[in-house]
């Protein structure tokens, strides 16, 4: 073993380099130093030739400290008694009186080793360090300035004038780097930095160098995914040609490297089924190796969220058996993980628990918000640990100078019930709020918004310290929309806005700043803009129109993914002028040949929001309902969370329902019966007092209470509000006077027990089935009267299956022109009898 050792160390890294001139450079110290094979008897060489050690001797002797914990599992490295040991001690002194006798790569290296055994930035070593080494700056190789630009990380300075002058010297040397482990590091630390001219260099760059590379290192395609998450760019090419490698290593890949994948595809919302299915698969081979507090934790967080019921509790029940060895950051991400899954195992959860609690004082403020806001969602009780919680979080909240940080606590501070508000806190907010961007602003409404909800005295009338706080708000979102200039920056900030402050205070104005930047709209950020339109549900024509005039322009630049974000708001929000039909042509022409490199669930919602807009392209329907893709996509939905689960089997649903409506020639059978029934099953069915209301009413205009049912189920399991038959002279058929309606199980409606496929035949000659259907705000575009995709998808469907419909809006039926129940009933009558063909 020995022996091993020595070979091992004398051909590392470290040691090669320090004899790289051969036998005239061997001396005695170098030769001990070789046949150390663990720290310990390193800093014993050390502590036995201190008068003799040189500047090689240093950097070898802090090389192999490092290396022997590298090579061992985070749990078993001793980096703690590395740093406190007096030899330790004493090579730090003598690399601090030697720095200037230093070579590049030897100063570089020694600051990256004493980083690694965890030794201060605000120390003097590396303090002097950072200092020569930025002397040095502009005449350091590539690889040393590469690891530089990492340890200037390590101390949180990507931010800083260093960094920046890093970043200069990438910008003049970049058509030089041809090592893609040099250059995706390097992009990493000035992610921060990088203008969109370095950026779109970078990227071109990186492409090429992953051409080239040995597609075994992993790291290297895992780097560049970082660097587009860090810079919020999701470019899906050289996205996709990083996930085709890192595809082909998940065999290779562990517990943690998978996790660290996937979150970053989650931020950039990149979510390949192919590579989820992979890691998946490989994490379940995972689970017997992963037996201790570390690997366990990698795994529990990588698979929790993707497994099935028995492998949940499985890992269930192994956590509840590891939970006492778990370190406070090892709970902290259990805990956040069984929130993710939904836990309700109490036991567990109070174990978990346990140890957070014990582990209180050593947590930043930021891991106690997220501590606190994962139990809040588990549902977690005990006051005494809220009330504790909730006095931490208020004192970082007072201490901190960063935006980002006082957001979040202030964010999770609201979760919790708090009788009154501290003035330290309000005052804290005020403080930062002229630093925050829109999306921060917003979540300080909310904030605030529970806080008037949640104080007694906003009975009576809302406390001054809460007006001037939205007073504050308001006034900063106007001026930072009145300020903006970059349009990419703007959308950024609003992609997750939402609620009742941003729609009332700053929506109309958000609109203006948008239609004030339109020039600025590219085939780069029309995706974004599509999405916020349809989110908000606000129908603004001129952006509309230049999303068009865009993408038919630069339709070749635009991913064939990127298609379905794009014409998402045209089909939702009804929007269908005539150049729309040419948009639409030319997008399908661009996705269909690559309709089998979608994802699944992104292919059943493009298909949707086409189906929405009354478009079903033959290839695509063909290739949705197919065996193979359908049973690739219930692989695929078994590893998405539930809502999202759910949310693309209603789509996959409404789509087969259209096709089997709209394109009966496509003979696409109808196979979500007993979908459809479970999901009756679980909906409220019962009658609600409104209904009841106009059910009478209804009764009144068309003769008797039996001319109208409520609540009525149709074949393909729509639901209409009320149902009626005209005769051809327009009189209202009681529904005593026809066969009871019934509905079977397989959702037809059918006239009598004994009339199967004879639904009309029981209807008067020329009698009509009208459906009154009452449209909500949810029907229609915001603070509009423009009647949205969804409602008009309906009404078609409903005319196919026989119907008149009948689209009673909101803003008629609850307009002042409509007050009384004589003017109700008089609507109804015009509606259903005197408007009917």
């Amino acid at each position: 073993m020995a022996m091993f050792r020595l070979r091992a160390v004398t051909g590392s890294f470290y040691f090669r380099r320090f004899l790289h001139g051969g036998a005239a450079n061997w001396d005695q110290v170098l030769e001990q130093l070789g046949i150390c094979s663990g720290e310990d008897q390193v800093l014993e060489v050390v502590g036995k030739n201190k008068a003799k050690l040189t500047v090689n001797h240093v950097g070898c002797a802090m090389g192999m400290l490092w290396q022997f914990q590298r090579e061992k599992p985070q749990m078993l490295r001793t980096v703690e008694f590395i740093k406190s040991h007096p030899e330790f001690l004493t090579l730090r002194v003598l690399a601090e009186n030697k720095i200037e006798l230093m070579e590049d790569f030897t100063l570089v290296d020694i600051l990256y080793n004493v980083l690694r055994l965890n030794v201060e930035p605000y120390d003097s070593l590396v303090q002097h360090l950072v200092s020569e080494a930025w002397l040095r700056l502009y005449r350091f190789p590539m690889p040393s300035l590469s690891k530089f630009a990492v340890c200037l990380s390590d101390q949180r300075l990507q931010h800083s004038p260093l960094m920046g002058q890093i970043t200069d010297v990438l910008n003049q040397k970049l058509s030089a780097i041809d090592d893609a482990r040099i250059l995706t590091t390097l992009m990493v630390s000035v992610s921060p930095l990088v203008s969109p001219h370095l950026r779109d260099a970078l990227i071109v760059k990186a492409d090429s160098l992953l051409d080239t590379m040995d597609p075994s290192h992993y790291n290297n395609p895992r780097r560049v995914v970082q660097f587009l998450r860090n810079i919020k760019y999701s470019y899906r090419p050289l996205l996709e040609k990083c996930n085709h490698i890192l595809l082909r290593n998940i065999p290779h890949l562990d517990a943690e490297n998978i996790s660290i994948i996937m979150g970053l595809y989650q931020s950039l919302q990149f979510n390949n089924c192919d590579f989820r299915l992979a890691a998946k698969q490989r994490l379940m081979e995972l689970v017997d190796s992963s037996t201790d507090p570390f690997s366990f934790t990698k795994l529990f967080v990588a698979l929790g969220p993707m497994a099935g019921q028995d492998t949940k509790e499985r890992l269930e029940s192994t956590t509840l058996l590891l939970a006492e060895e778990f370190n406070a950051q090892q709970a902290l991400a259990v805990a956040e993980t069984l929130e993710e899954i939904q836990c309700r195992n109490l036991h567990l959860i109070q174990k978990i628990v346990s140890v957070v609690h014990k582990n209180l004082h050593v947590y930043k403020p930021i891991e106690i918000a997220r501590i606190t806001q994962a139990l809040i969602l588990l549902q977690y009780q005990s006051p005494e640990l809220f009330t504790k919680l909730r006095n931490i979080l208020v004192h970082f909240l007072q201490d901190s100078v960063y935006p980002y940080e006082v957001t979040m606590l202030t964010r999770v501070l609201s979760m919790l019930p708090s009788p009154q508000l501290d003035e330290g806190v309000i005052s804290r907010v005020e403080a930062v709020l002229p630093q925050c961007n829109l999306n921060d602003l917003n979540t300080f409404a909310m904030a605030v918004a529970k806080w008037v909800r949640n104080d007694p005295s906003y009975r009576h009338n809302t406390p001054s310290k809460y007006v001037r706080l939205l007073q504050t708000l308001n006034r900063c979102g106007h001026e930072r929309l009145l300020k903006a200039d970059r349009l990419d920056l703007v959308l950024e900030e609003l992609k997750y806005m939402s609620g009742e402050w941003f729609e009332e205070m700053l929506l109309e104005e958000t609109m203006v700043t948008l239609q004030r930047l339109e020039n600025q709209i590219s085939w780069a950020n029309v995706p974004e803009m599509a999405l916020f339109l349809t989110r908000t549900n606000h129908l603004c024509m001129p952006l509309m129109d230049r999303i068009a005039s865009v993408t038919m322009e630069h339709i070749n630049k635009i991913h064939y993914s990127a298609t379905y974000a794009t014409l998402l708001p045209f089909a939702i929000l009804n929007y269908n002028p005539p150049r729309v039909d040419k948009l639409f042509d030319i997008c399908i022409q661009h996705f269909i040949p690559h309709i089998s490199f979608f994802d699944p669930h992104l292919l059943v919602l493009l298909a949707y929001a086409l189906a929405v807009a009354d478009c079903f392209p033959e290839d695509l329907i063909r290739e949705i309902f197919n065996v193979d893709f359908l049973a690739k996509l219930d692989s695929q939905l078994e590893t998405l969370p539930d809502a999202q689960n759910m949310r693309i089997r209603l789509r996959l649903m409404e789509l087969n329902r259209a096709v089997c409506l709209e394109c009966p020639e496509f003979q696409v059978p109808w196979f979500h019966e007993r979908y459809c029934q479970q999901l009756q099953k679980k909906r409220n069915g019962s009658i609600s007092p409104l209904q009841q209301q106009i059910h009478k009413m209804l009764g009144e205009v068309l003769g008797e209470i039996n001319c109208a049912r409520v609540a009525v189920l149709t074949p393909y399991f729509y639901k209409v509000d009320f149902e009626c038959v005209l005769d051809r002279q327009h009189q209202a058929v009681a529904y005593s006077e026809l066969s009871q309606l019934q509905i079977s199980d397989d959702g037809k409606v059918r006239w009598g027990s004994d009339s199967v496929g004879k639904e009309r035949s029981e209807f008067p000659p020329g009698a009509q089935r009208v459906a009154v259907d009452f449209l909500d705000s949810k029907s229609f575009c915001k603070q509009s009267r423009h009647m949205k995709g969804e409602a008009m998808m309906r009404k078609r469907h409903l005319e196919i299956l026989g119907y008149h419909v009948v689209q009673i809006p909101h803003f008629e039926w609850n307009s002042m022109e409509l007050s009384t129940q004589d003017a109700w009933k008089e609507y109804l009558r015009k509606k259903i009898i005197t408007e009917l063909p």
